[in-house]
């Protein structure tokens, strides 16, 4: 019987409709982002003080600058500058423009000092919002549950839309997770409240990630071997170009709701894909619905000029298709190898994102100027593709991944002992991790699909890269907490998870110029091919399983 890849060979491993189909996924990826980082912007906290009417009138009526009025109104610069003021009337008559701060001390003892109950000015053009529903001091923890519910979204929906889209299909899973994004994205827009808008943040977490996913297995599985690597790489890359515009158009939209509606809008456009983009053959395969598989089949030939000859239209339901049509979570860990899969991919999702997104934090960046920062801390992303492109034909999977997250553990070690007068070698460390570890993040995604059989491809992914949620939330924890006990040990503690991610890869087999599993059978054999065994059922895999407890 042939594979799809065997078909694929004949009719075009990746031509016309190939290619239409990639950039229209590609699209999916671009429009991501927003919600993946758009915090930065949607979120922006910009310099503030305590508002102070009665300070703000007195300095009208005696002309103060700036800098005199802010000596008046707050205790200093800082934190205590941002959420305190001095409690004090300033109504009283006898207040002049002369130092009112020593008539109002006329008694010597120290001034009090009280909450911002008046609300807060901002140094800002511009929204977001923190100024909009006033998330500072007291209320500053608002503001990581804003970032801390989506990563929540994304977990709880890569658990349960990974189920649906290999039980139901790619396409309409697709579908309905752009539907509900774009829907919940514009009523975050105009939400009238902070709690409003947090759950429609909650619901574009359920969706967006795993439409992104979806994205992803769709344009793995509709093109040959020889090309699938580097869509995957380039969907990838297209995330990374999402930043770049989400960086201009925040610019020319400095407010908040103005940029999420923006950044939104083009999600309905993808409902059109509908008529554009098929279901993947792949998975209809696996389904045991052949004749559905090959009706696509002969559309991808038609687009593609090429001739489909009668030897390959007769495709038959392997043996595992007719036994198991229905995913199920026990199958990530039911078997020995993909059980080993699964949790060594498992945990370098949770290091991927760690170390990603903690090195930002931690590190920082130099400028003022926030639209710039973004833009080129997105640039550094750009190498890393190249990276994977040049090294991944010649050298294979594992040993790159491998090297790329023991780099980046070796980076943090590294930072953590260069003294701060080494600012210049400082900031080389630093972004060598941010290199090393975006290698390993796109790796992750690259392997995780060629290490499952097709009818749970899309259940494993989802499910394993859930954990960069996971790890999504507890970042913020791990580098502000562990920062009060020593600034670097949060380098200390990622360069422990980078090495040791390195050297779990080196358990996984090597995936480099291998087709698609489609069984159990192949993912199983994948580390046994230098031995003799006959052919498996899956009734017979089971038998070989130890019993899980």
């Amino acid at each position: 019987m042939p594979t799809v890849d065997d078909i694929l060979k004949h009719i075009g491993e990746f031509n016309f409709f190939q290619k239409q189909t990639f950039l229209l996924l590609c699209l999916i990826s671009v429009t991501f982002t927003p919600i993946y980082v758009g915090i930065v912007f949607l979120g922006f906290t910009p310099d503030h003080r305590c508002r102070s009417p009665g300070v703000a009138e007195l300095s009208r009526r005696c002309g103060w600058s700036l800098a005199e009025e802010l000596n008046y109104t707050v205790p200093g610069p800082g934190p205590e500058g941002q959420c305190l003021r001095y409690a004090v009337d300033w109504n009283q008559s006898a207040l002049g423009c002369l130092d009112p701060l020593a008539v109002l001390a006329a008694n010597g003892s120290p001034l009090p000092l009280g909450p911002c109950d008046q609300g807060w000015v901002y140094d800002t053009p511009g929204s977001s919002i923190v100024t909009e529903f006033n998330l500072v001091c007291a209320n500053s923890w608002m503001l990581d549950l804003f970032q801390s519910v989506v990563n929540v979204g994304f977990f709880i929906g890569s658990l349960s839309i990974g189920y649906i889209a290999d039980r139901f299909g790619r396409k309409p899973c697709l579908l309905i997770t752009i539907l509900i994004n774009a829907s919940s994205g514009v009523l975050m827009a105009i939400a009238p409240n902070y709690t409003s808008m947090l759950i429609f943040r909650l619901i574009q977490g359920l969706v967006s990630k795993a439409g992104w996913l979806i994205g992803y297995i769709l344009i793995t599985e509709f093109v040959g071997l020889n090309y699938r690597r580097t869509v995957a790489i380039f969907y990838q890359v297209a995330f990374t170009v999402g930043l770049l515009v989400l960086a201009g158009v925040a610019y020319a939209l400095p407010h908040w709701r103005w940029l999420q509606f923006t950044v939104t809008l083009p999600n309905f456009c993808f409902l059109l894909y509908y008529w554009c983009v098929p279901e993947s053959p792949r998975w209809l395969i696996s389904q045991n619905k052949n004749a559905k598989a090959m009706k696509i089949i002969k559309h991808i030939a038609k687009k593609n000029g090429k001739p489909l000859s009668g030897s390959l239209q007769s495709l038959r339901p392997d043996e595992e298709a007719g036994e198991k049509l229905n995913p199920s979570f026990l199958d990530l860990v039911r078997t020995p190898q993909i059980r080993k899969h699964t949790l060594i991919l498992m945990y370098n999702w949770f290091t991927s994102s760690v170390l990603y997104q903690g090195l930002i934090m931690h590190m920082g960046l130099a400028g003022s100027n926030i639209y710039l920062d973004f833009f080129y801390s997105a640039l550094v992303e750009f190498p890393a593709a190249f990276i994977i492109i040049l090294t991944i034909d010649r050298i294979g999977r594992r040993y790159p991944w491998a090297t790329s997250n023991m780099v980046a553990g070796a980076a943090c070690l590294a930072s953590a002992f260069i003294p701060e007068d080494l600012y210049w070698l400082r900031v080389t460390a630093a972004c060598l991790g941010r290199m090393g570890i975006t290698v390993a993040y796109e790796m992750v995604c690259l392997v995780n699909a060629e290490l499952y059989p097709t009818f749970i491809r899309n259940l494993g992914v989802l499910v394993c890269s859930s954990m960069c949620d996971i790890g999504g939330i507890l970042t913020p924890f791990l580098v502000y907490r562990l920062t009060d006990i020593w600034h670097e040990l949060p380098l200390v503690v990622f360069a422990m998870v980078g090495l040791i991610a390195g050297g779990l890869v080196l358990l996984l087999p090597e995936t480099k110029g291998k087709t698609l599993p489609e069984t159990i059978e192949e993912v199983e054999n994948m580390q046994r091919s230098g031995k003799s065994r006959d052919k498996m059922s899956y009734i017979e895999v089971k038998k070989l399983d130890t019993p899980l407890n």
